[in-house]
């Protein structure tokens, strides 16, 4: 163990991390975004400022020849009242790829959220430190992934040996957006989002804007989208328009091609891949809204139920086989002059045989088991020879 005068304290600046679009300076360090101010100004929704501010994909990158190393973080955690307990974040340790530790972060502050009325009390905490020892000791690219299910303040980075900031590899950047399944829902660990598994097994670099009930085809999502460097980029589209029965179908088709279009302006050549809806059975025929469901509350966990009526499918209402039908029918019209856009069927990520094998435990997100299937699935289709990501040859 290095005596205290032997430790570094490195400035957590944007070079060491990744995955976010903007470090905001608060008074204990920063905070991480993935959407960058301008666009959380347009949209003063509690649920989007949430799940922005949670760091899903998100990790602190150098490379060091250290042997300990300590994060000093301020998390804010989310409480339901009257809900059952959420599980807390963790950091998760990657040296060289490879996941060495995990832990959560001692103290911090409790955002409670009464699931009756919505309303919100925060309860400030102090800051806590992790530390992780017992690192090998010669040079290494070290990876502290951030919780995808708490926001942080990021208070200090301390080593006992200097840092650098982790050299480009030459990987792809792939950059991806998505609802609360692409955030990490129900997610054990943030290397065990399914967006986290599959970059891992496609060797590219994320960015994930897996955006908890907030893929919306929002135009400022779009516009962020357009202006974020990478190389491959992906949409998966639909169950959040379910569930809060945002729009019809006279609107969504317009909206999509709007939202690929301003991604288009900025990305014109890049892959993009449309990604349809995973299964979901509330919602499969049934629109939304969606609705906590209270018998399962009853018993102590978290559920979901669809409170729509399927017989408002003939007047647009949105469900996610109308969704996939649709979006399958947008990509096919729009590749006639985009030869780099492609579909994939959500279903072949997580489809009903996957359901029966390995059921949605709140009835819309899967567990962590399903996550890792989907992630898996996803770099088989997709990133390997002859999907939509593969490699350029030559």
């Amino acid at each position: 163990m290095p005596t205290p005068h032997a430790w570094t304290t490195t400035p957590i600046t944007a070079d060491l991390v990744r995955g976010a679009l903007d470090l905001e300076t608060t008074e204990h360090g920063v905070r991480p975004h993935r959407l960058p101010a301008w666009a959380r100004a347009q949209c003063p929704d509690p649920q989007l400022a949430m799940a922005e501010a949670q760091p899903s994909g998100v990790r602190i990158a150098f490379r060091t020849a250290a042997t300990a190393v300590e994060l000093e973080a301020l998390p804010t955690r989310v409480v339901y009242t009257g809900g059952p307990p959420r599980p807390q974040g963790v950091y998760e340790l990657v040296v060289d790829g490879r996941r060495v530790d995990g832990a959560a972060a001692p103290g911090g502050t409790t955002v409670a959220v009464s699931m009756a009325t919505g309303a919100r009390e925060a309860r400030p905490g102090p800051a806590g430190t992790l530390r992780f020892a017992g690192l090998p000791d010669r040079v290494k690219d070290v990876e502290i992934w951030l919780p995808h299910n708490e926001t942080t303040e990021l208070v200090a980075l301390r080593t006992d040996a200097p840092v650098e900031p982790l050299p480009d590899r030459g990987r792809r950047v792939w950059l991806h957006h998505g609802s609360s399944i692409s955030h990490g829902s129900n997610a054990a660990a943030p290397t065990g989002i399914w967006p986290a598994v599959a970059a891992a097994r496609g060797g590219v670099e994320l960015v994930n804007l897996g955006l908890g009930g907030s893929a919306l085809l929002d135009p400022f999502t779009a516009r962020t989208m357009r202006g974020t460097p990478a190389d491959l980029i992906s949409l998966k589209i639909g169950i959040n328009l379910v569930n809060l029965d945002l729009m019809r179908l006279r609107a969504f088709t317009p909206a999509v091609h709007g939202f690929l279009d301003t991604i288009r302006e900025g990305h014109p050549s890049a892959p993009l891949l449309v990604v349809s809806p995973l299964y979901c059975p509330i919602h499969e025929d049934t629109p939304g809204p969606g609705a906590f469901d209270l018998d399962a509350l009853r018993a102590g966990r978290l559920g979901f139920r669809a409170t729509g009526d399927p017989a408002e499918r003939a007047a647009g209402k949105l469900t996610l086989t109308v969704i996939r039908e649709e979006l399958a029918r947008i990509v096919a019209q729009r590749q006639a002059a985009d030869p780099h856009l492609s579909y994939l069927d959500g279903l072949d990520l997580y489809g009903p045989d996957d359901h029966a094998e390995l059921p949605l435990p709140d009835a819309l997100h899967p567990d962590a088991a399903a996550h890792r299937r989907i992630g898996e699935r996803f770099a088989e289709r997709v990133f390997a020879s002859g999907g939509a990501f593969a490699p350029a040859r030559g």
